[in-house]
């Protein structure tokens, strides 16, 4: 198979359109063109009044290997590469041999559960515990509580339960994390294999809607129960057992899980997969001696304009297009205070969501189903932190947790701001750059559920994050013609951009010093959204599957 990018169309194009570029690019007759398949199809609408789409193609032709020469010397044609995913190897057929050799799953995120479902597939029969509840169950808990039907629950909610973060949320497929492509590859084939739509295997930037996600968990839970691994729900791991270790690199080994419920679990090889939000996990870590450590995050508000304006301003006359859909940005701005604003999260077409995961708290999300059809585009903009920002929350010098404890004094700030009944404090545009209170909101209404507060969000946020904040709006308003319209509406606060610590661990996946221990995903620092979590979740079956192997090789020898 050869491989064609750069295969660029106007906007109205037909299919035969496409088959004349191919052939032109290859510069074959047509009787020799024998298949072809898209692998990519991106936008390009640098010049509104001249959108392209842009593609890229793997055909099968007549004497392929004298064509390859023949385009040697171009980088748009080359040899397809292949993506198929390779294991690392198979468990033996009498596996687990202990108990303790069965490798468990902490966390049923996109990161627990393509580990779960890896490990699975190389006959590991993994166990998963998730300490929320079923996706169904967990949406019903999670849509009773934005609509004050039902009290938030702290084990089941936007944050924990099956799916992780990601459920409530666009669904987006895609990130900046560098991996070999039959990772990400396999993540996609996995995901619409379980219900995802396939457009997800070809769009440039794609993203599988909160409904359809529901529906993508079931099917990784039933795959991964159809190849002997268990799924437990209502199950959190209260506390590690260690045993100290003759290695003096790592002087400790995991030996057991204590649950919640007082029972315990014996093992060795546990993937640690807990999402960004799971404080009371992290608390136990420093406690039992994990190494752990501060990481970088950013804090912010979610900022909503109607989608009909950002379509305007990315597609122009094109806007409303059938090929185009609902129109995504990108922003950055770098302030003059140092700091760093961006956007966050942007949801098409979505809404505002409640996110928090502990009671007396407030904070926000965006999710969109897969339609992107509501009236409001919503994004995080949101501000890096700096040592300073951090230091009054440090219990001493190089503290890990002092980010948590920042990110729930900003939570508690907004939850009385809102008026200590889970909505938002919300503010105009106008009012926020100018530095007062909202008395009410214009005509642009908020989506948030369970309701927002008209209030002056100064006060909920550091100084330097509200001062880069109203510094990037109108830098960003020339990007966007509109972004800066007064009556757009600023919910506060989203401080959930990025697990606050980081679980260090060696180029075997290991924690630095507790052997059989492999953090993964977002929460331990290693990922950011469902793609990248779900390629760090099949590298961390990979690191647990060679040490099974290595186990199993030498009590047979």
């Amino acid at each position: 198979m050869l491989r064609l990018s750069e295969l660029r169309l106007p906007l109205d194009h037909t299919d035969e359109d496409l088959n004349q570029a191919l052939l032109r690019q290859l510069r074959i007759p047509p009787e020799h063109l024998l298949e072809r398949h898209l692998v990519k199809r991106s936008v390009d609408a640098r010049r509104r009044d001249r959108i392209q789409l842009i593609y890229s193609m793997d055909v099968r032709v007549k004497g392929e290997a004298a064509l390859r020469r023949k385009h040697a010397r171009n980088p748009k044609i080359c040899s397809a590469p292949d993506t198929r995913y390779r294991y690392v190897g198979h468990a033996p057929a009498a596996f687990p041999s202990r108990p303790e050799h069965q490798p468990v799953v902490i966390g049923a995120g996109p990161c627990g559960y393509f580990a779960a479902l890896l490990l699975a597939q190389m006959g590991f029969r993994p166990l998963l515990l998730e300490r929320g509840q079923q996706v169904k169950e967990r949406t019903r808990q999670t849509f009773g509580f934005w609509r004050g039907q039902r009290r938030l629950d702290p084990e089941s909610n936007a944050q924990f339960g099956e799916g992780g973060a990601g459920t409530f949320s666009d669904g987006k497929l895609y990130s900046q994390v560098s991996d070999p492509e039959h990772y990400g590859r396999k993540v996609l084939e996995e995901l619409v294999a379980c219900g995802a739509n396939a457009e997800i295997l070809t769009h440039h930037h794609p993203h599988i809607g909160t409904f359809k996600l529901a529906t993508v968990v079931r099917g990784l839970r039933a795959r991964i129960e159809e190849l002997g691994g268990e799924v437990r729900f209502g199950t959190r791991v209260q506390r590690l057992q260690l045993a100290p270790c003759s290695d003096p690199l790592k002087p400790w080994q995991l030996v057991g899980l204590e649950l919640a419920d007082g029972t315990t679990l014996p093992t060795r090889h546990v993937v640690l997969a807990p999402g960004h939000s799971a404080r009371d996990c992290f608390s136990m870590l420093e406690q039992v001696g994990v190494a752990i450590e501060a990481k970088p995050f950013s804090v912010g508000l979610r900022i909503e304009h109607p989608q009909q304006l950002i379509d305007q301003a990315r597609w122009g006359n094109n806007a409303g297009h059938p090929r185009l859909g609902s129109a995504e940005y990108k922003l950055v701005h770098h302030a003059e205070n140092g700091r760093c604003v961006y956007s966050f999260c942007m949801c098409p077409g979505g809404f505002v969501v409640g996110a928090t995961s502990e009671e007396g708290r407030v904070v926000t999300n965006g999710m969109s189903q897969h339609s992107r059809n509501e009236r409001n585009a919503n994004s995080g903009l949101v501000v890096n932190l700096e040592p300073e920002d951090l230091a009054p929350y440090a219990r001493h010098p190089g503290d890990a947790l002092a980010g948590v404890a920042l990110q729930r004094d900003l939570e508690a700030r907004a939850f009385q701001l809102g008026g200590g009944t889970y909505a938002a404090p919300a503010q105009r545009l106008e009012d926020f750059v100018a530095g007062r209170p909202s008395q009410q909101l214009g005509c642009i209404a908020p989506s948030y559920q369970p309701g927002i507060t008209p209030a002056d969000l100064m006060t909920a946020l550091p100084s330097p994050v509200i001062a880069a904040i109203r510094e990037a709006i109108p830098a960003f308003a020339r990007r966007i013609k509109g972004y800066d319209h007064p009556d757009a509406v600023l919910t506060g606060v989203e401080t959930r951009t990025s697990s606050p610590v980081r679980i260090p661990r060696d180029d075997q996946m290991e924690s630095l010093n507790t052997a059989g221990l492999i953090p993964a995903g977002e929460g331990a620092g290693y990922a950011g959204g469902i793609f990248s979590a779900g390629i760090d979740g099949i590298r961390a079956a990979e690191a647990v599957a060679r040490q099974l192997l290595r186990l199993t090789s030498e009590s047979s020898a």
